[in-house]
């Protein structure tokens, strides 16, 4: 299996690194500050083409591959997780459902707008009873002439305040549990559709969450995506795929953490010498390398597999899984390498650990993950 990133990855990778560096680093802290859509930023990435990635030509798009994908989400996340986030969630987790179940009416109606970086979209399967089991979500859909109407919250929503469009999943027949299950694109300014409480996060603070609303809210039967009853289908897809972009940000939040640690060992002195001359320095940096680098090949292993049309689902659980909890790793041995300096504001370290404690717990929990990777191991039992 070779690695090698081809010389367009390369450009991409490259592109992306000194964009990142200028236009988002600068202004990471102050969005993670201010706790606000980073619209500015969004609108860069968006110019750079980003939104159609993946995204096939015919729609608009790119037509790239899941390897493009987790470099681009990487080198982004690198710089500012949270404005890295609204590109990533928007195109890797509510597009595909789209993509994968659309009609090409459908497509041509939502893809094209957000491969041209018009429209945002979020992904609404969450609820307060139904996280890590959507099968038992509470969120109705009634027939009702020729489309539904939707009832219930849903929660978390990360890019809910911003989205124009929303794929949204509700039941038929809650007795029918997943077998209920159908999904649907509601688009703003729907009536009875609504955004709700807007969560006060410890990380990714400049990504919002938010609850949506739905009060009878019609949904015409041409917004339906797939068939009746498909719609638990629909989003473990888009959940399986969304996991490899995770672990590609993980990465990019940890590869981060540790370039700021090498440059602070490299430049704070203690007992009249530089900290990176001390052997305990010196293998929590080796650590944090080697941690780094193992999650990254995971990830790219997980996308290789996706891009060959392979069995990835098991490898997607442990990129995240993997890559999540070195994030966390990392960022906290470099806080531990900043001393008291890492506690504070003044130095990045401490938001990189805020924002990967995210990625243990969204899209599927480290539990959860787990659960995915014992499964194809053993079998349910």
């Amino acid at each position: 299996m070779d690695f090698t990133l081809t010389e367009e990855q390369k450009m991409l990778k490259s592109m992306l690194r000194d964009f990142a560096t200028k236009e988002l680093e600068p202004v990471a802290a102050e969005i993670d500050e201010k706790a606000e859509f980073p619209a500015e930023q969004v609108k860069k990435i968006a110019e750079l083409g980003l939104m159609g990635l993946t995204i096939p030509e015919e729609y608009g798009g790119e037509g790239k591959g899941m390897v493009d994908f987790c470099i681009a989400v990487e080198e982004l996340a690198r710089a500012s997780a949270a404005a890295a986030s609204y590109f990533r969630i928007s195109l890797s987790l509510a597009i595909p459902p789209i993509a994968m179940f659309g009609t090409p009416e459908q497509k041509k109606r939502w893809l094209v707008p957000h491969a041209k970086g018009e429209k945002l979209a979020c992904f609404g399967l969450t609820e307060t009873g139904a996280g890590s089991d959507p099968a038992a979500l509470e969120t109705t859909a009634t027939k009702k002439g020729n489309g539904y109407l939707l009832n219930g919250n849903k929660l978390f929503i990360s890019i809910g305040a911003e989205a124009d469009i929303a794929t949204v999943f509700a039941t038929l027949d809650k007795t029918q549990r997943h077998r209920g299950i159908t999904a649907f694109v509601v688009e703003k300014g729907t009536p009875g559709f609504s955004v709700g409480k807007h969560e006060n996060k410890m990380g990714f603070r400049g990504l919002s969450a938010t609850e949506l609303i739905l009060q009878d809210c019609y949904v015409p039967e041409e917004n339906r995506l797939g068939k009746e009853g498909e719609g638990f289908r629909v989003a473990l897809q888009a959940l399986d795929e969304s996991r490899v972009t995770v672990g590609a940000e993980a990465v990019g939040i940890a590869q981060a953490a540790f370039e700021a640690a090498v440059a602070y060992a490299q430049e704070r002195k203690q007992y009249g010498q530089r900290i990176a001359n001390f052997q305990a320095i010196q293998w929590m940096l080796a650590d944090m390398a080697t941690q780094v680098e193992a999650a990254r090949l995971l990830t790219l292993q997980a996308a290789f597999l996706h891009d060959r049309g392979l069995p990835y689902i098991k490898e997607s659980a442990m990129a995240k899984l993997f890559a999540s909890e070195i994030s966390s790793f990392v960022t906290n041995k470099a806080i531990q390498i900043h001393g008291g300096y890492g506690y504070t504001r003044d130095y990045p370290v401490e938001r990189f650990l805020r924002d990967a404690k995210l990625t243990e717990i969204y899209e599927g929990t480290s539990e959860m993950m787990r659960m995915t990777i014992a499964r194809a191991l053993v079998g349910k039992g």
